[in-house]
């Protein structure tokens, strides 16, 4: 309605980066997904109580839908050092114990219009049964409602990751309580998009892509001290180790770090509530008491509570 406003750019988000859209907001609602579930995966004293070891690599993990979220969320387990078992769409699951590559079967989707009848996977005639599968992780990526009373009862991974907005019904929650399966919530797991849509929005206000100010600054003193490292000890770093080292950050890198530490101090605000009250049955519940506590907090500070 102003499109002459300075800031008009920033009414909107999710943009084309030629348009005012920022690097990384298309795959930052997988990648959110990972690094929540990474960093659950990496928290010794919650893996004993699961039965399993620290750290997601070697995990088996199930995604339910292949599109922008699910997709990513493979992309980013598989490249972690996770094994993608299995793969469902609403035309059914393919499943392969050796581990799926998930653009390959993008492509075959794309080619056949289908992901059954993968080469090297077993085709499961329901999309639901893939749900039911033995696995460490399961991340239901796709519609909602899709684990309930009726098949929750018969999900066997350990620890389930909310990467579609309501895939859980009540009835499910009060299930994997009792049986113990650790459910990650939806209101923080999936919030990598809007985050990073929150910098797409600071981007278009401040008027500079990130990175620009300071990626050759940071290029420059890095390939200053590691020449000064090289002369000092007479050694020389190889070239691959070289780029690393002297790259100075893009706007992809810092976006990427934003929603890195977002999804990881969420993930400790929440445990930490969770380990400290008891009473509190579920991760879920936690993070709902976290978010309700900073409402709280900052209607006190206003003077808008007596």
């Amino acid at each position: 309605m102003r499109p002459g406003d300075i800031d008009a750019l920033g009414c909107v988000t999710g943009k084309p980066v030629t348009q005012g859209g920022v690097r990384g907001r298309r795959e930052a609602t997988g990648l959110g997904v990972f690094f929540g579930i990474r960093e659950v995966c990496n928290m010794k004293d919650i893996m004993d109580k699961l039965g399993l070891k620290p750290g997601v690599k070697g995990k088996t993990v199930i995604v339910q839908g292949l599109g922008n979220v699910g997709y990513h969320a493979a992309k980013f387990f598989r490249e972690g050092g996770a094994k993608v078992i299995a793969l469902a769409e609403y035309e059914g699951a393919i499943a392969n114990p050796a581990g799926l590559n998930e653009e390959e079967v993008f492509q075959h989707r794309k080619k056949t219009g289908s992901i059954l009848n993968f080469p090297g996977a077993t085709n499961l005639a329901s999309s639901g049964k893939a749900l039911e599968l033995d696995c460490d992780i399961l991340i239901p990526a796709a519609l909602e409602n899709v684990i309930n009373s009726s098949n929750a009862p018969h999900v066997k991974a350990k620890i389930i990751g909310e990467a579609a907005n309501g895939p859980l019904t009540p009835e499910a929650d009060e299930i994997f309580i009792k049986k113990g399966i650790l459910v990650v919530p939806d209101m923080y797991l999936n919030a990598g998009g809007v985050t990073v849509s929150y910098f797409e929005w600071l981007k278009n206000l401040s008027h500079v892509r990130y990175g620009r100010m300071e990626k050759r600054f940071a290029e420059n003193m890095n390939a200053r001290i590691l020449g000064q490292i090289e002369g000092l000890t007479g050694k020389q770093v190889s070239v691959k180790e070289k780029e690393f080292i002297m790259h100075g950050a893009d706007e992809v890198d810092l976006v990427n770090s934003g929603l890195e530490e977002t999804m990881i101090s969420g993930t400790h605000e929440i445990m930490d509530c969770w380990k400290a009250n008891p009473k509190i049955p579920d991760m879920r519940t936690a993070a709902y008491v976290v978010a309700i506590n900073k409402v709280g907090t900052s209607y006190a500070e206003l003077g808008i509570f007596p």
